[in-house]
């Protein structure tokens, strides 16, 4: 839970022309994480044309699946073999013929469809056109004595557009009215339909096109339309017969060539870092986990009876940033660990901080936002949420219990502090311990991450780093006896024997980090005089700073309170109704804005204030080799 699990190089030499099955094996067994640490003589990529035949067949497969739709679950049995190269060519050959024909009947499909929409447009036209109840043909003739437009303007503009067509010796007939528009036919003369024009088009007049489908009375252009969309009707028919028919016949061979594309997808993936190889042999790297050592070699020798080579080692110290992290959470951890995981992937071998960051959080956010009241409101939208949110509303009902947990030791609920008895203490009427609480917690928060920090040093072989670095013993050192003088200057402590002991460890820690800073520094004396001096101070400093972050706990916490006495001050001021409506609405805000922030803010003091102390966030996942569908 704390530390990634140990795994263990592997390295497998077989024949290339085995090496699909053998990643088929290792994609079965669960728990391989491919890698390349193939040596140098091994610098061919025998998978490579493995690869791109996959892509493309993978790539075919997905297009008809989805076309012929209905497929059912894939179920990949055992003792099945992967596919070889011949296969997937061969598939791919199939494939394409299975496509074009697919694509020929898709065409038609279009066809057929952009077909009925041009009828529809047409109807829409027509239904239009019906109440003129005139033959078209006769109407529009190209070559008549009268320039004839149909179309539409603003039925406020009819009146005044007529009276101004007259003075062109047109007239405007209104057949229609579809709300504030008004359909219209305007016939003049020819030899002044210039002028008709410029009136129109100050009007707001759009012409309205017909098409030549609709060039005849609109009872026989009805008819025409009825008898074509009949024989549309009766072309998608039998186009959707033939599509049937079409995935009848080559639904067998498509669910097979799934599982050919499911059985060839281990070594396509694989091919990416994980095989090389020379001539007729190939070679498969990668990761397992320690425990699994001789399950991996059982299942190798069931499956290839001896004729492979296998090398398990563990990974040297230089190769720590190189080697996948394999971490298991317990369940009720997962909600939290995306959080850490968005600030960076634990290296191999380091400290994992989800434990610590799912306890600690939720201890700031509740130490922040403690109110019985809030705390079930932000617990019943959790729940409430659930399905959306997922497994992410964990989170919010974790937050919102330990608020609620909270608000019951500090005697709040809905910002209320006299309905129930503090079971520990009143942040409004004891602001100084709740600051000197805060403070105290920052020290043991920072402790800890100084020791996960020399913990982390200790294993990635950095033992100077861990002893005597800022942020390792020495500078814990400092830290405890430069907080505890102060803490003694407070005159908390009037020990003059601890007050001394603790300036010793003070003096002590600082002297062996500035050593530690002047050995390391590669550089002139000058130089190395100013890099010490500055790194040496920036210990005390952010040592310090970080501690002080810790205020903004009780800050916070004095901030709920402060922002519920202004509501209930601005309530008081008002009638019933007004009361308490002020009441509700102030609650809602305090949830909505202060609970963001306070949310933001406990985060922020997990970041920067822990896992910049001790997690460098830059390791690798490990990313297993999965076969979807295995029984």
């Amino acid at each position: 839970m704390f530390r990634a699990e140990p795994l263990v190089k592997i390295r497998l030499l077989l024949l290339a022309s085995e090496a699909p099955d053998a990643a088929l094996e290792l994609a079965r067994f669960g728990i391989y994480s491919p890698a390349q640490h193939a040596p140098a003589a091994l610098a061919e990529k025998p998978a490579e044309a493995y690869r791109e035949a996959w892509l493309e067949a993978e790539s075919r497969v997905a297009k008809l699946a989805e076309r012929c739709g209905g497929l059912p679950e894939l179920s990949i049995p055992q003792g099945v073999a992967a596919p070889t190269l011949s296969d997937l060519e061969e598939l791919n050959t199939w494939l394409k013929e299975v496509w074009n024909a697919c694509l020929a009947a898709h065409e038609s499909e279009a066809s057929i469809q952009e077909e009925v929409r041009h009828l529809d447009a047409l109807q829409d036209t027509l239904n239009k056109l019906e109440r003129l109840d005139v033959d078209l043909t006769q109407l529009l003739r190209p070559n008549g004595l009268l320039a004839v437009n149909i179309g539409s303007l603003p039925a406020a503009s009819v009146k005044r557009m007529g009276e101004a067509l007259s003075m062109t010796g047109s007239l405007l007939y209104m057949f229609d009215t579809v709300g504030d528009q008004a359909y219209a036919v305007i016939a003049g003369p020819r030899e002044r339909h210039r002028e008709v024009v410029g009136l129109l088009a100050q009007a707001g007049w759009r012409e309205l096109p017909v098409p030549q489908e609709l060039c005849a009375h609109p009872h026989a252009a009805r008819s025409c339309l009825l008898e074509e969309r009949k024989r549309v009707e009766s072309r998608a028919s039998a186009e959707c017969t033939a599509m049937d028919n079409l995935r009848g016949t080559y639904r067998s061979g498509l669910e097979e060539a799934r599982l050919r594309v499911a059985l060839g997808r281990p070594l396509a993936e694989a091919a990416i870092a994980g095989v090389r190889g020379h001539g007729a042999l190939a070679s498969l790297s990668g990761w397992i986990p320690r425990r699994c050592k001789k399950e991996l070699k059982a299942a190798l020798e069931a499956r290839f009876h001896g004729q492979y080579w296998l090398n398990l080692e563990d990974p040297q110290a230089s190769e720590a940033r190189q080697v996948p992290s394999l971490v298991n959470y317990p369940q009720w951890l997962l909600p939290f660990v995306p959080l850490v995981k968005s600030y960076g992937i634990p290296r191999y071998g380091e400290f994992d901080p989800s434990l610590l960051f799912a306890l600690t959080y939720l201890l700031l956010f509740g130490a922040m936002f403690g109110d019985v009241g809030h705390g079930g409101v932000i617990l019943f939208l959790a729940v409430l949420l659930y399905r959306k949110l997922g497994r992410a509303a964990w989170v919010g009902i974790a937050a919102g219990v330990a608020s609620m947990g909270f608000g019951l030791l500090y005697g709040s609920v809905f910002g209320y502090e006299d309905l129930i008895t503090p079971v520990w203490l009143s942040p409004l009427h004891e602001p100084t311990r709740i600051l000197t609480v805060a403070i105290l917690f920052g020290i043991g928060f920072i402790t800890f991450t100084l020791l996960a920090n020399s913990y982390n040093q200790f294993n990635a072989g950095h033992i100077g780093a861990a002893l005597f670095d800022s942020t390792g013993l020495a500078g814990l050192l400092f830290y405890l006896g430069a907080t505890a003088s102060i803490i003694g200057l407070a005159n908390l402590y009037r020990l003059a024997d601890f007050s001394q002991l603790a300036w010793g460890m003070a003096l002590l820690g600082i002297s062996m980090v500035a050593i530690f800073k002047w050995v390391e520094t590669r550089a002139s004396f000058g130089e190395r005089v100013l890099v010490t001096a500055i790194e040496t101070l920036e210990t005390g400093i952010n040592l310090f700073a970080n501690t002080l972050s810790f205020m903004r706990v009780a800050a916070f916490s004095l901030n709920h309170v402060a922002l519920a006495l202004a509501v209930f001050t601005i309530a008081n001021g008002l009638g019933t109704t007004g009361h308490w409506l002020t009441i509700v609405l102030g609650n809602v805000i305090i949830i909505v804005l202060e609970g963001g922030i306070v949310a933001i803010q406990a985060l922020r003091l997990m970041y920067f204030e822990g896992f910049s102390r001790f997690f460098s966030g830059d390791g690798t996942e490990f990313v297993p080799l999965k076969l979807a569908g295995a029984k």
